[in-house]
């Protein structure tokens, strides 16, 4: 194949590539060439892969590439390139946190999200940019610097998996890891104008990990398309006993999402996810995709759920859990660790059993109060983002729609409220601004219905096409 139609096929969706390759009308070797051609021509003005493993993807691809003329079965992600966040630890690889105190870290030991798609048959070309211990929804961190939203190189692409969803948009991987707390498989793709899900809690299992109960943080699958991440969601989901939150439902059923007559579906339309200030390009935006959605035939009701007390849920949990498994870093080395890091690890420090308490009856409450809500509607749908990508040299935006923001966490509400509530969520490209900005759709489900979502998201992908639009460094 020519290098011209090579360099084009790297942008087209994973299970296209994974189709050529297994129809043997391209080889993985020639694909991975490809990607990594990619990477040497565009990452010096994104800084999206940070760790690079050219050689050892080539070896792995001629692997590959011999599985498959021996005709023997292969994983679902057989021969399609990936790259694993900076945050999750790889075995044999430079694995950062975007710290300066694990700068040269090398894990013994991979995450099940990694061991899985390695299983799968993947072939891995480094390391995605992160911010330093993934804490914020930028991309920057005192290890690699900033990585640039390819649709703009003046802004961020969102955070914490910024370099895995700017290196989608971009063509140099196939597909992402990613990992989610207060939003940071969903607010990239918004950014960078691909796909990103937020499973529910335990179906992507979460190990190592210093809190394997924890329920606010989950791994997840990032993609240019839906169908994309639904293959790779059935490569990594599954049982592990390892972790005990991990359920139980095998991750093939996820592969295909089923093809739905949506006609008279009941779904809800929040314009502000309970009463948020949200940017008025955003809503802009996002209007035609309601009447993309009410082409589907969907019957969609204006209705604002009650997140009441998820603040203090959120909040409280995440610094408990920054202290948990950083306070003795920030104790130890302080000089180390960024401000954003250490202020997490105090509000963490002052916390008293009684605040714990409080946390944890409103995190019961937002979620009954939610679930109840979403009895009425099969899916909720609302902005991903509260803005939209803003300059990467900002820290986070002190204001949305004139409205202060405390910290640097609240103007990613939209995402961690419905963190809080444990639904599953997807960003899909929902349009771009009159400056060309991409602004994702977010779709959330009923308690564990990923499948739902991705119904519904691959309709109104089909739709749109929203994908298709390339940013302007490609």
């Amino acid at each position: 194949m020519a290098t011209a139609d090579l360099q084009a096929l790297c942008l087209e969706p994973a299970v296209e590539i994974r189709r050529r390759l297994w129809e043997r009308e391209v080889s993985v070797s020639e694909i991975t060439r490809a990607h990594l051609e990619t990477i040497e021509r565009l990452n010096p003005s994104v800084n999206a892969i940070v760790t690079l493993r050219a050689d050892e993807a080539l070896a792995a691809a001629a692997r590959a590439d011999a599985e498959l003329a021996r005709g023997r079965p292969v994983g679902p992600l057989h021969g399609l390139v990936v790259a694993h966040k900076d945050a999750t630890e790889t075995a044999g690889v430079r694995t950062t946190f975007g710290s300066p105190a694990f700068s040269d870290h090398v894990p013994d030991r991979s995450a099940v999200i990694v061991e899985r798609m390695q299983r799968a048959g993947a072939i891995s070309v480094g390391k995605t940019n992160v911010p330093e211990w993934a804490a914020g929804s930028n991309c920057v961190n005192p290890v690699f610097g900033a990585t640039r939203n390819p649709y703009d190189l003046t802004r961020t692409p969102g955070g914490s998996s910024g370099g895995a969803a700017a290196a989608l948009a971009c063509g140099m991987i196939s597909l992402a890891d990613g990992s989610d707390m207060g939003g940071s498989l969903r607010n990239p793709a918004s950014f960078c104008n691909v796909v990103g899900l937020r499973p529910a809690p335990g179906r992507v299992p979460a190990w190592p990990a210093q809190l394997p109960w924890d329920q606010f943080s989950v791994y997840g699958p990032m993609g240019r398309t839906v169908a994309d991440v639904a293959l790779m969601l059935s490569a990594i989901a599954g049982p592990d006993d390892r972790s005990p939150i991990s359920l139980t439902d095998p991750g093939e059923r996820f592969a295909s999402p089923p093809q739905r007559d949506w006609h008279g579906v009941r779904v809800a339309w929040s314009r502000t996810l309970g009463g948020l200030p949200i940017e008025p390009e955003v809503t802009d935006t996002l209007a035609p995709a309601r009447d993309a959605l009410v082409g589907l035939g969907l019957d969609i009701v204006d209705a604002e759920p009650d997140f009441t007390g998820a603040r203090e849920a959120f909040t409280t949990w995440r610094a408990w859990s920054f202290e948990a498994q950083l306070g003795e870093l920030v104790r130890g080395s302080p000089e180390l660790v960024g401000a954003k890091v250490t202020w997490n690890v105090e509000q963490g420090r002052a916390l008293t059993g009684r605040d714990l308490a409080r946390a944890e009856r409103a995190h019961a409450a937002v979620y009954h109060r939610t679930r109840e809500f979403m009895e009425g509607f099969e899916l909720l749908l609302a902005p991903v983002a509260q803005v939209v990508p803003f300059p990467y040299e900002l820290d986070y935006p002190r204001s949305v729609a004139g409205v202060e923001m405390e910290t640097y966490l609240d103007w990613m509400q939209s995402c961690w409220r419905v963190s809080t509530a444990g639904l599953p969520a997807i960003s899909v490209p929902g349009g771009f601004t009159a400056a060309g900005l991409p602004v994702g759709l977010q779709m959330v489900g009923r308690p564990r219905d990923e499948l739902s979502v991705l119904s519904l998201a691959l309709a109104f992908e089909r739709e749109t096409g929203h994908w298709r639009r390339r940013p302007p460094l490609v």
